[in-house]
């Protein structure tokens, strides 16, 4: 039971992981608005883009997806492939989804923090709210996010099924 439950964890993460990098590559929105250089000249329509690749938490979220997705394929196949490991193998997995947690909540918090001040943008810092302007552009990054932390919950759960699974088979039995 307990495999099971592992290879679907992993199977879920690696599919989170991997369309939340997939919508990540693909978010770009251009908009078009009003801009007067001085009151003499008219009032031009000023083409404005935005992209993924423009902020750097969301270069290191893309990067953390990518790296945790082509983790998740990895391991599954080893784990598959290895059924009777014994407590070295499981201590070595144990610390990769523990670095995978880290990395994906850490690159998750930093487009969440830049998520918000584009959101709300910060007034002491005259830093203007962007996301009433490119609106699908912040609504995909949302979802990304969203299935990003989704994937870091299950690695999470991956690795206290893995500390249930070391403590029932090295257990000290009486």
């Amino acid at each position: 039971m307990s495999s099971i439950c592992e290879s679907i964890l992993r199977v879920l993460a690696l599919l989170l992981t991997l369309a939340a990098a997939i919508v990540i590559g693909v978010n770009k929105q251009t908009e078009f608005l009003p801009v007067q250089f001085t009151p003499a000249f008219p009032v031009v329509d000023v083409a404005f883009k935005a992209k993924w690749y423009y902020l750097s938490a969301l270069v290191y979220l893309m990067v953390a997806n990518i790296a945790a997705s082509a983790y998740a394929a990895i391991s599954t196949l080893i784990v598959l492939a290895t059924r009777t490991a014994d407590i070295g193998f499981a201590q070595t997995i144990i610390i990769f989804d523990v670095t995978v947690v880290g990395l994906l909540f850490s690159a998750n918090g930093a487009a969440l923090a830049v998520g918000i001040i584009g959101y709300k943008g910060n007034s002491h810092l005259q830093w203007n709210k962007v996301c009433n302007v490119f609106d699908n552009f912040c609504d995909r990054i949302a979802i990304s996010i969203v299935m990003s932390l989704v994937a870091s919950f299950a690695f999470i759960g991956l690795v206290a099924l893995a500390v249930l699974s070391l403590q029932k088979r090295f257990a000290p039995r009486s």
